[in-house]
Formats: C-alpha cells, structure tokens, sequence
C-alpha cells in the first residue's frame, strides 16, 4: 500500500470510531511522541502505545470527537482532531485540538508525533 492509501485506510478506521482497526497499521516498534513532559511523552512499541491510549481513555470522559484529514505529504500524513473531553481527575470540561503527524516506513505507521 503507499502512503496515501494507508492515510486513507488509517483515517477512515479512526473516524468509524474502530482504534484497534487503526492500530493495526502500527509497526511493533513504533515510537509515539506527545508535546508534553513526563513518562507518557516518548513512548515506543505496540505495547507502551496500547497502554498509553487505555490510561488516556480511563482519565477523560469524550463528549465528543472528529477527525479531518488525512493529508499526505511524502512518507507522512497528518490528521486534525477536534475532541470535547472532560478531564476524569479535575472534572474540568475542555475543547480539544490535536494534529497527529504520522510517518510510514515499508507499509506500516513507524512513529506518530502529536501537537495542541
């Protein structure tokens, strides 16, 4: 698959709401990188990734979730995501924007880099 069809495929699984359908495109060693500090900013393998996203999903309640994109540029593509969640901790309410950059290597997404 090139790029662009697996930007297409990846997207379309993230939209119908299907995250496993999508991570399945994850390489094992893929490298998942967040614009913040602490353990969860650098995280690598299909393991580490699983376990970030399931404590993400157990600290904050999604009101609501969309996704635009994909756009494809090279080996790359992004997504825009716009979430209205509420933070399960604080109990405070937030509009959320969110760019991913994902970047595929021999059919598989090898690192996915997040930016709000």
């Amino acid at each position: 698959m090139t790029t662009a069809e697996i930007a297409k495929a990846f997207s379309d699984l993230i939209k119908a709401g299907n995250i496993d359908g999508a991570v399945a495109f994850n390489a094992p060693d893929i490298v998942s990188i967040e614009a913040m500090d602490g353990p969860m900013a650098r995280v690598e393998g299909t393991a580490a990734l699983k376990a970030k996203s399931d404590w993400w999903y157990a600290n904050n309640t999604v009101h609501s979730f969309h996704t635009e994109g994909p756009y494809v540029n090279g080996d790359q593509f992004t997504l825009v995501f716009d979430m209205d969640i509420t933070d399960n901790q604080t109990g405070k309410r937030v509009a959320m924007k969110e760019v991913g950059l994902y970047t595929v290597k021999d059919g598989q997404v090898v690192e996915e880099r997040f930016m709000y």
